[in-house]
């Protein structure tokens, strides 16, 4: 299967917009943004758990990004609230599922093949302002690619032109870019070379975004 998989292309979903469709396990439910390959696919999704759902314990072979957007997400290591922002390299496993229900923005088999650095990070912990009405935190970096967590106030704006593409999820409030409306799930992809010019409406706006990985987007070498 092929969805949004040609990554020269500037794609926009309001995620609101698409209808659930079940995964192979019960419970467990997928909003599909961009995916290549069948169940084992380099996948950006959003993911719900109705309460008391769960998935069979696994390992993830090309590694798991994912956050928490509403609920509690679990698994044998904790608990995940809405907010944390976790890396679950390559080699790692756990048995997740949401004792409450839970939503997650989750991507798969996106790492490089050698990173082993796994953590959970609050988005809103440690907020440093960017200046002009911007703050934000830097959640993970390395060479092929940056992730942070920025909020705008009202009114203010973020421009950049981004080495490697940009990709971002809306995670509140609301915004434009160029003559796009974004609202709470929309999920931006840009191209290479294509600037970002985001600004925030009159309640404020907060995105996870992140640059630089698009050269690497491949299918999973199973």
């Amino acid at each position: 299967m092929e969805l949004n998989a040609d990554f020269s292309q500037r794609v926009l979903i309001h995620s609101a917009d698409i209808p659930w469709k079940a995964s192979p396990m019960p419970g467990v439910d997928r909003r599909m943004l961009d995916r290549i390959g069948d169940e084992v696919a380099r996948a950006t999704s959003i993911v719900r758990y109705a309460p008391g759902a769960r998935f069979s314990a696994h390992t993830h072979t090309g590694g798991e990004e994912f956050i928490v957007l509403a609920g509690v997400f679990q698994d044998e290591h904790g608990d995940y609230p809405a907010g944390t922002y976790v890396r679950n390299p390559p080699t790692t496993s756990h048995t997740p599922g949401a004792a409450q229900g839970c939503a997650i923005f989750v991507k798969l088999w996106q790492f490089d093949k050698d990173d082993r650095t796994q953590f959970r990070k609050e988005m809103r912990a440690e907020p440093a302002t960017l200046g002009d009405g911007a703050s934000g935190q830097v959640l993970h970096q390395d060479d092929r690619e940056t992730v942070r967590f920025i909020a705008l106030l009202p009114g203010a704006i973020h421009k950049e032109t981004p080495i490697g593409g940009a990709e971002m999820l809306m995670i509140s409030g609301a915004a434009t870019e160029g003559a796009d409306q974004l609202a709470v799930g929309s999920w931006l992809r840009l191209p290479e070379g294509a600037p970002l010019h985001i600004t925030a409406g009159d309640q404020g706006a907060a995105y996870w975004i992140k640059i630089g990985h698009l050269p690497f987007a491949k299918a999973p070498a199973t």
